[in-house]
Formats: C-alpha cells, structure tokens, sequence
C-alpha cells in the first residue's frame, strides 16, 4: 500500500487488503487485523478511517442483497464478515486509544498540580468520570507515573498504586468468603466485635500492615482516632494503598449485591448498607486524621465520590439513613464537586439527591436555614428533572425541618402538597411519609396553639397510624423508624408517657436497623424525658447520656437537651447516687458506643454546664 495515496484512498486500500488477506487464510485471528489496524492507521486520522469503513461496509451489504448468484453471494457475504471483523477492531482500537489518552491526561493532571497530588490522584481515579479507569488501566497509570523524572512525590503514589493493586488481588480471591462463615446468621456489616464477620475475615488476608491494623480497629468497632493516632510515620504509598484498597472492596461488594436481586438476604438492602458504611467511614478517617490535613481532606475527597456515584443507584434512600457532615470548607468543596453534574442535563437529578441528603444532614445538625435552602433548591431541581420522588421527599423534609423552628403553618402545607403529589404518583413511601408529617405538625401546632381538645390530637394521631401501617406494608425500615418515633413524641406531648416510651423504643431499634444515627439519638433523648416524667431516673439517665452521646457525635445541637435533663437529674439526685446509676448502666452503655464513648459522657456533661 503506497503512503504516496491521499489518506482517503490509502485507508480504503488497507481495508481491502485486510478483508483480501482474510479471504485467502493468511489471516487466522482477529489479533492480527487489530495490529493491522493498530500500524495502519496513523494518529488523529480516526475520522477518515471511519468514512473509509463505512463506505466499504454499505458497498459490501449492498452486494451482499443484491447478488443472486449463490457462490458470488457467498463471497460477497465472507467480505462482508470480513469488513464487520475490521468494524470490531477498530472499536477495540478506539477504547484503547481512549484508555491510552485518558492515562496521558491523569499523568499530565498529577504532574502539573504541585501543591496537592494526593488530591490530583483521588480526582483522575473518581469512579464518576466520563472515562473512568478500570483495573489493567489503573495498573498502566502506575507505570506510567513510575516514567516521570526524578520527582519522588510522583513515585510514592505510583508505588502505592502497585502495592493497592495487589493487596485488592488478594481480597478479591476471598471477598465473599466471610458470608459463609460457619453459624453466621447474617452477611451484613453488624455483629458482636472480633468475631469472624468481613473486617475479621479480610484482615487475615492481606499482607500491608496499615491496612490489618485498620481492619482490626473496625472488626473489634474500635475507636479510628486511636488508629490514626498510631499512623505516625504513615507515607503517600500507604495512604493510596489503602484508598485503592477500601474502593475497590466497596464497589467489588456493591457490584456482587446488585446481582443478587432476588436473594433475600441480599440485594439492594446490602448494596445501600455498604455504600452506607464506607461512606461512614471515609468520614471518620477524615475526622480522625484532621491533625494532618491533606490526609483529612483527601478522605473527604473520597467521600464525596462514594456519595456521588451512589445518588445514581435506583435504590438511593431519600428519606435518610445516612448522615453526611459537612461544614466550612467540606461543605463548599461538596458543593463545588456536585456542580459538575450540572454541566450535563443529565446530571441535574444526580444534584437534587445528594442535596436533599445534605439538607437531612444540615436539620440534624440543627442548621435549619441552611436545610430549608437546600431542600428548597433540591426540589426545584428535581421538579425541572421529572424526579417527582424526589420532590416528594424534599416537601417531606421542608415540612419535618419547619417543624424544627415551629413554623408549623408551613410544615402542615408541605406535608399536605407532599401528600396530594405522592398520591398522585403513585409514590407509597411519600405518602407514608407525607401522612407521619402531616399529623407529627398538626401534633406541634396544637400543643402550641395550647389546644386540649381529644379530637384534634386523635386526628392527627391517626395520620400517624395510618403512615406506620402503610410503611410497615412497604417493608420500608427508614419511613416506619420516622413513623414510630413520631408517635412517640405524640404521645409524649399529650402526657401519655407510658405509650410513648413503647414508640420510642421501637424507634430507637428500628432507627438501629436503619442505621439512621440522627433518629436513634432523637429517640434516646425522648425516651430520657419521658422516663423522667414516670419517675424512672435509672432508666432516664441510661438513655439520656446515650442520647446525648450519639447526637454530639454527629455534631446535633440537639445533644443539649437530654443534657440539660441529666444535669437537673444530677442536681436532684447528687453526684454520687448519678454515678452509681450511671455505672450500672455501663455494660448496656459500652455495647452501643463503646468504652471511649462511655468515658466521655461525663465530660460532655461538664462542657454543657460550662457553657450554659
């Protein structure tokens, strides 16, 4: 083939020449027309490529229709699976070529950035990008970056890179393996501390000693400040180690739930629990390593990404079950990285979701302007989207979060849009939903409103039963946690205690279930007060600090009032008798926070009375 032909023309040539080759059996693989390919066509010459082969390809279907004698038809149809063999490989060229690019950009990107190539690292291996690199590419990436001169930062990542690459080789040998333990009853993430559950399992079977003590620290439900503590001498090679290795454990687990649809133990039930407990764990990690902070902020980095790819799963929860906490910088980083969906029409539903989770986070958090506007803009998003589950949702948050600031005219008007537009979509979860706002606003408006009236509280107790008996009917976990803790508190506002602490305490377990640490420490809290209101201040005090605890540590400004009730407890009762209540309470205490956790509790009580 004579390169003197204009390119037209000379890859026409090469494309008769490969189909000519084929037809006399010179050609026995589909790997030699690809390195045909790969030699024949010269860099940034696809477009003409492409021309060339589509005449050739329309050229040989028409013959191929149109001939009537059988042997030249024949022929004809061999040319014409000749040409669709070329049509493959050129496909296969492209996505090597994309590959070969998409590495050439992640080298340049991590070379270019010298103030944070952690960062820059975490951003070219985002699982979200247009092109995101699978393994072999990843492994390519590495190599590449061992070819940058003399520059030890670029190294360390790449060596990272390698040695994540391997440990994940070896887990991914026995990522399952801890499922079938003997006499293990369940395969999620829960389970008593040390025995043989994931983290046991794959600690065993790795050989980086970062990540064992890591794995160690979450099988025994230890604290991760004491294991970043630990991490004095830790490098960027461990560090992208570990990154490499907790992603693809996360999306190796994620990928094999999602199959699992009709396994009852299984299916998108595990898919959203594991989502949920990486993403719990980047955030701890970024709070247990805030004394250095380009590891902090990389495991925030990471943590965004996890949210991000998991607002595009079906099963995405709208209605809580997970607490994001971010703020200052975190949040403008959260923001900054979540606008980039809106570059693509495609992307504004993407937004909307994890917009509302914030505005969850933002409510507990007790930022109730901050959760409205982002509420707010979430359901304008997911209105111009079409995502109307989503704007049901966020009607349903705007309404739980202007009860919050008793704005109570507001939270029944949104609970009742919430209502009419779930019904008329045919979204069960927004009506349950919608009917547990609706009568837990009109609850708080009558007690403002100093009303005693039965009717009116019997009214809107009823919307409550009728939300938990629907949520109960969906198997829907979040929505009955909301509901039975709704009714606890409504019963708790008409002084009925006893049928209140019933409620609260299936709503502490179920919110348990749920994972939904924001409403476990909002049950816990009510449960203190009305333990109190009975007399009960054993039980009080059990479920006041637990409350107390659990709402500081994901910075609730609601921890304040169980401990403003311990505090009056205190005072009552004397220091010593507390104490002692306290400590025979501790074996329950430490099964749900731990010794750390239960060791801090009179601390925190001591930073409450300071600051009063």
């Amino acid at each position: 083939m004579s390169d003197s032909l204009p390119l037209r023309d000379r890859y026409l040539a090469l494309i008769d020449e490969i189909v000519q080759t084929t037809l006399k059996g010179k050609i026995s693989s589909v790997e030699q027309v690809y390195q045909m390919l790969l030699k024949g066509v010269s860099s940034g010459t696809g477009e003409v490529f492409e021309l060339a082969l589509s005449d050739r390809l329309a050229a040989a279907q028409s013959l191929v229709d149109s001939e009537k004698d059988e042997l030249k038809k024949a022929k004809a149809t061999r040319s014409l699976r000749a040409i669709k063999t070329i049509e493959n490989q050129w496909q296969r060229t492209q996505e090597q070529n994309k590959a070969n690019n998409a590495i050439a950009s992640a080298v340049q990107e991590i070379s270019k950035d010298t103030g944070d190539r952690l960062a820059a690292l975490l951003r070219v291996i985002d699982p979200n990008r247009k092109y995101p690199l699978n393994l072999q590419q990843l492994g390519q990436l590495a190599k590449s970056l061992q070819q940058v001169p003399e520059n030890q930062e670029i190294l360390q990542l790449s060596e990272g890179i390698t040695r994540g690459l391997t440990s994940w080789q070896r887990l991914s040998d026995n990522l399952l393996g801890w499922m079938y333990d003997q006499n293990r009853s369940s395969i999620g993430f829960g389970g008593v501390p040390g025995e043989n559950g994931p983290w046991a399992s794959w600690e065993k079977t790795v050989n980086s000693p970062l990540i064992q003590a890591l794995f160690h620290t979450l099988a025994m439900d230890a604290s991760l400040s004491e294991f970043a503590q630990q991490q004095r001498f830790i490098t960027d090679s461990d560090w992208v180690e570990l990154t490499v290795v907790l992603q693809y454990l996360q999306r190796g687990l994620v990928n094999w739930f999602d199959q699992q649809a009709y396994n009852v133990k299984a299916g998108s039930k595990l898919s959203i629990s594991t989502f949920l407990t990486f993403a719990a764990i980047w955030n701890q990690l970024a709070n247990a390593f805030a004394s250095i902070t380009r590891y902090s902020n990389a495991s925030s980095q990471v943590l965004l990404q996890i949210l991000r790819n998991f607002a595009q799963r079906p099963y995405f929860p709208l209605y809580g079950g997970i607490f994001a906490s971010f703020s200052g910088s975190y949040l403008r980083d959260a923001l900054d990285y979540l606008d980039e969906p809106l570059r693509q029409a495609e992307g504004t539903q993407e937004k909307a979701r994890i917009l509302t989770l914030l505005g969850y986070s933002q409510r507990a958090m007790g930022q109730y302007d901050r959760s409205i506007q982002f509420h707010q803009e979430a359901l304008q998003i997911a209105r111009n989207a079409g995502d109307r589950p989503c704007e049901i949702a966020n009607l349903n948050h705007l309404s739980r979060t202007y009860v919050a600031t008793e704005n109570y005219t507001e939270a029944i008007n949104n609970s009742q849009r919430a209502l009419i537009l779930s019904r008329q979509a045919g979204d069960r979860t927004g009506e349950a939903n919608a009917l547990v706002n609706l009568g837990y606003s009109e609850v708080m408006q009558a007690q403002q409103l100093k009303q005693i009236e039965p009717e009116t509280y019997e009214m809107a107790i009823n919307y409550l039963q009728q939300g938990l008996k629907l949520s109960e009917q969906l198997g829907d976990i979040q929505s009955k946690a909301l509901c039975v803790s709704s009714l606890g508190i409504a019963y708790l506002v008409t002084e009925q205690p006893q049928i209140a602490i019933k409620h609260l305490e299936d709503g502490f377990n179920t919110a348990q279930t749920s994972g939904d640490l924001y409403l476990q420490g909002l049950n816990l809290a009510n449960l203190a007060e009305a333990n109190y209101s009975m007399a009960n201040f054993t039980r009080a005090i059990y479920t006041g600090c637990l409350g107390m605890y659990l709402l500081n540590q994901i910075a609730s400004r609601e921890w304040r009032k169980p401990a403003a009730l311990l505090t009056i407890l205190q005072g009552q009762m004397g220091a010593e008798a507390f104490s002692g209540a306290l400590q025979q309470h501790r074996p329950k205490i430490i099964a749900v926070i731990g010794v750390d956790g239960y060791d801090y509790i009179p601390q925190l009580l001591e930073e409450y009375k300071q600051s009063m």
